[in-house]
């Protein structure tokens, strides 16, 4: 009889490999993903950011690790050669690096077309030839003419990508534009297109925009994930670079107890208003208004009669304590 290898589950292998990396917390070796943001959100300075790193071994970001260091290959189909490598000079000078010697290399065809078989030999030859331990595709969007929200023919692009990395044990970073004002949804969710695209990716990078500030957050398939990591575009000296930013500690503000709660939304009412009416203005559960009232009560803060609930005039006067009732004593001039 022919069957399928099988093997009960508690024998099976208790430890799996580790997760390897490429850079750091940011990006697992020969792994394939979006680098992902809507526009003018710096995904281009980020994609070269992470070329140059991984050609001289410096941290991507000044901060991530490389672990496996090696040549690049690039194809920035929007940008002009002269632009790309002027950007690419200031990420050296900010890492203290010089240029000239790492090993990034450029295609400088003025097209590549994932949908061309003749295109693809072209790019696997490439690939064969240099032996990169990373291709990045700068964007998406230029590099076909198939429907992106087609999931049967953008499949087809992602499937050649996916043979490239596994044929030449190599990592593909893919970047993608977001939908415009897409800032409420995930951001996997938000980039344009076919939602195989999200699926593809074994590591993902999302840039957004957060009011002013610039946020960089990491997807995985295999290794847990960050949310809005804080950047920004800093230029010494003549040279443009992306920066990660320290965020200041924030205290901690505990937040208002069920007593707390009940208490200022009474403080705002006029006149008495019943539990049920109460609990609606509060947002909370019957037991919770109850249990509070309950106790605002005892320590007469708040007062009852047939219209309902108030704030007893006296208590207007006195502190919160930490609990959310009045102190008890009014402040004297000892105080």
């Amino acid at each position: 009889m022919n069957t399928l290898p099988f093997q009960r589950a508690g024998q099976l292998a208790s430890e799996g490999p580790q997760t390897q990396w490429l850079i750091q917390d940011l990006w697992t070796d020969q792994a394939v993903g979006i680098l992902g943001g809507e526009p003018k959100c710096c995904k281009s300075f980020l994609a070269l950011d992470i070329a140059l790193s991984v050609a001289s071994g410096a941290d991507c970001l000044r901060q991530f690790p490389v672990r496996r260091p090696g040549s690049v290959l690039l194809f920035p189909a929007e940008d002009s050669l002269p632009v790309v490598r002027q950007r690419l000079a200031g990420i050296a000078a900010a890492t203290g690096l010089a240029l000239e010697p790492l090993p990034i290399e450029v295609i400088t065809s003025p097209s590549l077309r994932l949908d061309s078989p003749v295109d693809r030999e072209r790019l696997a030859n490439t690939v064969d030839s240099i032996k990169p331990v990373l291709l990045i595709l700068d964007p998406l969007i230029r590099l076909h003419r198939v429907d992106e929200n087609d999931a049967s023919q953008i499949a087809g692009l992602l499937s050649f990508l996916r043979e490239l990395q596994r044929g030449f044990n190599l990592a593909v970073l893919l970047v993608h534009h977001a939908r415009k004002d897409s800032g409420s949804s995930r951001p996997g969710q938000a980039l344009r297109g076919s939602s195989e695209l999200h699926g593809w990716g074994d590591s993902n990078l999302y840039m957004r925009r957060r009011g002013s500030q610039l946020t960089l957050s990491t997807e995985h398939r295999a290794a847990p994930s960050v949310d809005h990591m804080p950047l920004e575009l800093v230029q010494r000296d003549g040279a443009l670079a992306l920066s990660l930013l320290n965020e200041p500690d924030q205290p901690d503000t505990p937040e208002p107890s069920d007593i707390q709660r009940v208490r200022r939304v009474m403080a705002q009412l006029r006149e008495p208003v019943p539990v049920q009416q109460l609990r609606k203005l509060c947002g909370m559960r019957m037991a919770s208004v109850c249990s509070a009232l309950t106790e605002l009560k005892r320590s007469g803060v708040v007062v009852h009669d047939p219209r309902g609930y108030q704030l007893n005039p006296v208590s207007l006067s006195l502190p919160i304590d930490p609990k959310g009732n009045g102190n008890g004593k009014r402040p004297s001039s000892e105080d």
